[in-house]
């Protein structure tokens, strides 16, 4: 991944540069279980070996669960890796284990997320319910954070709206990554917040897409019951062969990483991108709808 890749904008004008932790934690992790099958040993075996439970060992090599220095120090001595190579995986193992920015909020439930997003090559997410939050203007993302979770702690409340706006930086790094959205037309009918927040937020869409920031396309109401009917997801990819599906939950978030899972998503995303309008004609419905609530300040 070239350095531009990595570049973004910080809160406080400084940039950070480089893959985030979450990217070296689950390169670290795939490395790892590589080393491991290659070998011929189980889960089971190494946590024998290192006197360990197994679903550490698999947490590691998921990516799921940072590993300690020493976890990578003996796991290269029980794969017998050569000294070059040790070293690379415990740099690799002390990137893993810096802090994101996102981390100084409380309650964001949202790593590894952010981390991937940051360094997504390509994200196409699915809405059917709200604006996606790459795109939310503030007063959207303070009305709908709100109306999901009604009795928030206001401090939660404004740092979710904050790191949701820090977010949404991703869009202007150098070599920004491929952001292709997929609106059902409810969002549009949806009042979040009232006319005037929702004028706003139309036009915050049309600009995106005028800039060349994100790419949307509406799927119409007359299309009927269609392949992304169960929930909103996004599909984060990157270079090289790693990719992930992310779906958000009210209690929790599940990644979807397996070759079927994907599969099964690309071809939701492949069919949805069918039957939506196309980007041109999505942008002029969005202007309609935009009339609709300028007439109702």
């Amino acid at each position: 991944m070239s350095s531009e890749r990595g570049r973004l904008l910080a809160k406080d004008g400084d940039i950070m540069t480089g893959p985030s932790p979450t990217l070296r934690q689950r390169e670290l992790g795939t490395r790892l279980r590589r080393l491991r099958t290659d070998l011929g040993l189980t889960i089971e075996d190494v946590g024998d070996q290192l006197r360990c439970s197994p679903n550490k060992i698999s947490r590691v090599e998921t990516g799921a669960r940072r590993p300690s220095l020493r976890d990578v120090r003996d796991l290269c001595a029980l794969y017998g890796i050569h000294e070059e190579a040790t070293a690379e995986l415990m740099t690799l193992a002390r990137e893993a284990r810096a802090q994101g920015w996102w981390m100084q909020y409380d309650d964001l439930k949202l790593d590894p997320y952010i981390g991937l997003e940051h360094d997504a090559t390509s994200i196409t997410c699915y809405m059917m319910y709200y604006v996606p939050a790459l795109l939310q203007t503030e007063e959207y993302a303070k009305a709908i954070i709100k109306a999901i979770a009604p009795k928030m702690d206001p401090k939660i409340h404004q740092q979710r709206v904050e790191a949701r706006l820090r977010r949404q930086q991703v869009l202007e790094q150098l070599n920004a990554p491929r952001y292709r959205v997929l609106l059902d037309e409810a969002v549009l009918h949806r009042p979040v917040g009232g006319s005037a927040v929702m004028v706003a937020q139309l036009d915050n869409i049309i600009e995106r897409e005028r800039t060349g920031k994100a790419t949307v396309q509406v799927i119409p109401f007359d299309v009927g019951a269609h392949a992304g009917q169960d929930r909103n997801f996004v599909l984060l990819e990157f270079d090289g062969p790693f990719s992930v599906v992310f779906v958000e939950g009210l209690t929790n978030n599940s990644y979807q990483e397996s070759r079927a899972d994907l599969d099964r998503y690309r071809e939701a995303v492949d069919h949805l991108r069918n039957v939506a309008l196309s980007p041109k004609h999505s942008i002029q419905r969005i202007a309609e709808m935009r009339k609709v609530y300028l007439s109702g300040q």
